[in-house]
């Protein structure tokens, strides 16, 4: 079992940056692949980056590569959403996801089965 707790959403006007943070716990937090999804309203939940425990390879959905960055601490069983130049069309609640497992490189949402509670993300323009 995996627990997610995320913090650092807000407001920002566009262009603007915010780093979302994810703290992890549980038997199996400390070696688990992990993501970042979003929803926005109305929309399905979809994609955002990914992480694996090994090596720390790092993916993205195109509309955020160059703009975002995904990082871990694993001494602090935390992961991080850095948004920069975020755009009004970022607005949406933010997801943190655990695999749950250190085995491929996940980005579906049936491969996460561990969520938090979501932190909403708003960019003005």
């Amino acid at each position: 079992q995996v627990q997610l707790v995320e913090s650092g959403g807000g407001l920002v006007q566009a262009g603007g940056s915010l780093r979302l943070s994810c703290a992890a716990s549980g038997r199996t937090s400390s070696s688990t692949n992990m993501g970042w999804f979003r929803q926005a309203p109305g929309k399905e939940r979809e994609f955002v980056a990914g992480i694996t425990w090994i090596g720390g390879s790092t993916y993205y959905t195109d509309s955020v590569k160059g703009r975002f960055t995904i990082s871990r601490d694993n001494a602090k069983n935390t992961v991080y959403l850095q948004m920069n130049s975020l755009k009004p069309e970022d607005t949406a609640v933010y997801y943190c996801a655990a695999s749950g497992s250190w085995l491929g490189v996940p980005r579906t949402r049936d491969e996460f089965p561990y969520w938090g509670q979501g932190t909403q993300v708003t960019v003005s323009s």
